[in-house]
């Protein structure tokens, strides 16, 4: 949950939204939520994180890809396993996962039963079993893409949408069991 795009420094009133978001998320009987907060600097923004942990109740907390921008991942790991988040989504701090996997790696075994550790970045199919050889446990795959409608919109607007590519899903499963 972002309220906008860019950077992961947030002040009181984007905070606000977040908090709103987590309540709402929370309220309509979602499983877990996705968020993440940094300082200017860089750093976990502790004092956010808590209270979004706090909001979330008995909700699972995922910190999302802002870990991937943080000067020492592992002490950021250890204060957000303090602070209750249960998964954190990184790339390894690379662009694509699959260029994180020696960051990925010593995440997952440094934190394994503290912190789940789900890949994501650029993950295709054929990238699975190398991720899963680093010991995370879950992989983050957008499998995307693209149908035709009706147009819509003022004027007709683009008739193009993305969609979940059920093929994509499946091979995914697939080499997924095969990398157990």
């Amino acid at each position: 949950m972002r309220p906008r795009g860019g950077g992961f420094a947030y002040d009181a009133h984007e905070l606000a939204t977040i908090l709103g978001d987590v309540r709402f998320a929370r309220e309509a009987g979602a499983g877990g939520v996705v968020v993440g907060a940094l300082t200017d600097d860089g750093r976990i923004d502790s004092d956010a994180v808590e209270r979004i942990v706090e909001e979330a109740g008995p909700l699972q907390v995922t910190f999302h890809r802002a870990m991937d921008v943080v000067a020492d991942p592992m002490a950021a790991a250890e204060e957000l396993v303090a602070l209750g988040v249960t998964r954190i989504l990184t790339s390894g701090g690379a662009s694509r996962s699959i260029d994180g996997v020696a960051r990925l790696r010593a995440l997952s075994h440094a934190f394994a039963g503290r912190l789940e550790v789900m890949a994501g970045g650029g993950v295709s199919v054929d990238d699975i079993p190398s991720l899963a050889a680093t010991g995370i446990d879950a992989v983050h795959l957008s499998a995307r893409d693209s149908a035709r409608g009706a147009p819509s919109g003022p004027g007709g607007g683009d008739a193009v949408y993305d969609i979940t590519d059920p093929a994509t899903v499946h091979d995914a499963l697939v080499m997924a069991a095969l990398a157990r």
